[in-house]
């Protein structure tokens, strides 16, 4: 069965006055229907141009400059602004980051939800859509009767109900979600999480989660890849990346949050910063940082090869990471 996306050797470039910033540079992956997938890394290591390139929201610097982005076996990269704009919202949504503040402070909430499904579906009538949106705040947990509520009579958690039902409005295939709960306190920002994961399951939709938090992304999503100065360093399901990491980077997020399980371990830190994209350097890009670093590490670029079922990694001593990661487990 095809899957409803499949990114294949994705290269997006920003052309800045200093020169070229790789930001996405040959990323790869699919994603099935009904499934949801997390893309975890630091921040400006071009999670967000990743979705951008998805969405063909591109800066004017902004170029994909190669690869393929299939969303149920058509190209996205070849279409023209017409035909592109007929995918957006009703067959790729997205909930950007900061969407809170993104509802204009002027206009009742429901009546902004409405007019996204109208300028995307003409046939239906105002009263039709209307109706789409009161059973819509039921679905995020919203009375119906808020949606004549203006922006500030919400609070934090009801803005954000509100985006997720305006990204469900027109009943897309997949929905990414950009760093959706960045702003909420942890006790909302749980609630949502598991709202939006019951939402999904009931309507079967695709998912991608993006966060630089791999605590916040194993809740929800069903595989994980973990980016790094633009490239996808592993990819796998979210139990095998939790519990057999193969690559330096991935072991280091997960070192560096606390768990409430086991024992207690002091938090670990990854030394050094990212390389600058845009002088991105030829060699493994983690190198400088890695502790397992050889001699191979600095010369070239480790292939993203597969190195056991559905489980992928950019690095030269997985196998070697992978025994050390059991010794200590």
């Amino acid at each position: 069965m095809r899957p409803v996306l499949e990114v294949k050797n994705l290269k997006m470039y920003y052309n800045t006055r200093a020169g070229i910033v790789k930001a996405a540079d040959d990323i790869s992956f699919t994603l099935a229907q009904g499934e949801s997938m997390g893309l975890v890394g630091e921040s400006g290591c071009g999670k967000t141009s990743v979705s951008m390139s998805i969405m063909r929201l591109l800066a004017e610097n902004a170029n994909i400059v190669n690869g393929n982005i299939y969303f149920k076996g058509k190209d996205i990269v070849k279409l023209n602004d017409e035909e592109i704009n007929k995918i957006r919202w009703a067959g790729i949504a997205m909930i950007f980051q900061a969407a809170m503040n993104s509802l204009n402070p002027v206009y009742k909430v429901g009546d902004q939800i409405i007019e996204a499904i109208l300028a995307h579906e003409p046939n239906v009538t105002f009263e039709e859509s209307r109706a789409r949106v009161a059973e819509l705040y039921k679905l995020v947990g919203l009375d119906p009767k808020r949606m004549d509520n203006y922006p500030h009579e919400y609070s934090g958690g009801m803005k954000q109900r509100a985006i997720i039902a305006m990204s469900l409005s027109c009943n897309p295939d997949i929905i990414i979600a950009d760093e959706p709960t960045t702003a909420l306190d942890v006790i909302v920002q749980d609630m949502i999480l598991k709202e939006m994961a019951k939402i999904q399951k009931k309507l079967n939709m695709s998912m991608i989660y993006i966060s630089h938090d791999i605590a916040v992304i194993a809740e929800v999503a069903e595989k994980i890849a973990i980016m790094y100065a633009g490239k996808i360093v592993e990819l796998s399901d979210a139990v095998t990346v939790f519990k057999k990491p193969a690559h330096p980077y991935t072991v280091g997020l997960m070192s560096s949050f606390p768990s409430i399980h086991g024992e207690k371990k002091k938090l670990v830190t990854i030394p050094g910063e990212p390389p600058n994209l845009l002088n991105a350097p030829d060699h493994c890009r983690f190198a400088p940082r890695c502790p397992f670093a050889t001699k191979e590490c600095w010369e070239k670029m480790p292939l993203y090869e597969e190195i056991s079922p559905n489980h992928f990694v950019a690095c030269f001593h997985p196998q070697n990471l992978r025994k050390q990661v059991s010794k200590d487990a």
